[in-house]
């Protein structure tokens, strides 16, 4: 048997008017320390979007979750925070904020495989 790893992970939660405090989960961040894993997976439903704000702008939601999945990927070409290690870019990614696209509280667990974890989590949370 594999030894189980310890991970963390954030839902990404879109919220259209902060004032009301309704959200949809758009993707989730998950961090892997032992296996040197970090990486955003994401959807827009863009009815059931439609369905919360009809004056959303689509388009730059889209190009603000692109930057997360970037960032977490350390793609330097992103932004200088892709630059910092990756404790670092978890730990800023799901940094608390109150703006459009929101992190959940952060969530520990145990995993073999990272990458498997965040699909399942992805499957379960958003999808």
């Amino acid at each position: 048997m594999q030894d189980k790893c310890l991970f963390e992970y954030a839902v990404i939660r879109l919220v259209p008017r902060v004032e009301r405090e309704e959200f949809l989960n758009v993707g989730v961040i998950l961090y892997c320390a032992s296996q040197k894993f970090l990486q955003a997976k994401y959807t827009l439903n863009e009815h059931r979007l439609q369905a919360f704000s009809s004056t959303i702008d689509i388009e730059e939601i889209k190009e603000n979750l692109k930057a997360l999945e970037q960032i977490s990927m350390g793609d330097k070409n992103s932004s200088p925070i892709a630059w910092l290690d990756i404790t670092s870019r978890f730990r800023w990614l799901t940094a608390t904020r109150s703006t459009i696209l929101q992190p959940s509280p952060v969530h520990p667990g145990l995993c073999t495989d990272a990458k498997e974890t965040l699909d399942r989590l992805f499957d379960e949370v958003v999808l």
